[in-house]
């Protein structure tokens, strides 16, 4: 198996893919202003097995494309769609980020949590725009520092892994850039990494070694994770995903 094959293995058996909440979800959907409508159409885009797409769907009358390039996470997906009763309302796609399948201007709304460093947050706002109608809501969580100042060791990683991590007001000043104006913001807390996270993923780790004979590849992920681990609960306060809410100008 490759890394990629690899790595799905291991976090398809999470309920995320990466740090977040379904209260986080709720927050980011009251501060749209969509619990209100109707009718909606909705993207979310690098869903993972679907985590905010099912507080999405359950929340909102909305038809939800769920979009995600490991086919593996749309089955588990559809999976727990059906289990709840949600799978009319939602549609799977399996789709890079930078090749989706919708028309410009369709979109209500477009959800990514956790998932637009994949193709870098400013090229992601830049590329969907063209998907939203006018006024349209694009809700992404993204890596934020939390401080002006940081710890070398964390500015050095974190420089290296995602060069685009930067503080909340830069990141709103990037939005307004490209034609949006920012309507919410806040952080998300430690128990969205650790609680929601980080402690189910450690917890899969001693099993994941054992499924792959300690290979080299696998043990060369497993160090990585935990790396990233101890880097977060050494440096808590001064990193997080920040969750952007903007409209389409």
């Amino acid at each position: 198996m490759n890394d990629v094959a690899l790595l799905a293995d291991l976090h398809r058996r999470q309920e995320r893919q990466g740090p977040g909440g379904d209260a986080e979800t709720q927050l980011a959907i009251t501060l749209a202003g969509l619990s209100r409508a109707r009718s909606l159409r909705i993207a979310d885009i690098g869903c993972g097995t679907g985590a905010s797409t099912l507080v999405l769907a359950r929340t909102l009358d909305a038809d939800i494309t769920a979009v995600d390039l490991l086919p593996e996470f749309l089955e588990d997906l559809r999976q727990r769609a059906d289990g709840e009763g949600l799978g009319r309302r939602i549609v799977t796609h399996c789709a890079s980020m930078n090749d989706l399948p919708f028309e410009p201007a369709s979109l209500d709304a477009i959800w990514s949590e956790g998932a637009i460093y994949n193709i870098g947050f400013e090229t992601g706002i830049q590329a969907w725009r063209r998907f939203l109608k006018p006024g349209g809501i694009l809700a992404v969580s993204e890596l934020t520092w939390l401080s002006n100042e940081r710890p070398d060791e964390l500015d050095e990683h974190w420089a290296k892994e995602y060069p685009e991590v930067a503080t909340a007001s830069a990141k709103l000043g990037v939005l307004e850039a490209h034609g949006y104006s920012p309507i919410g913001y806040f952080a998300l807390s430690e128990r969205c990494w650790m609680d929601n996270y980080y402690l189910p993923l450690r917890e899969q780790l001693d099993a994941f070694l054992a499924r792959h004979d300690n290979s080299d590849a696998v043990r060369a992920i497993v160090a990585l994770e935990r790396a990233e681990m101890s880097l977060y609960e050494r440096f808590s306060a001064f990193v997080s995903y920040g969750y952007y809410v903007a409209r389409k100008q």
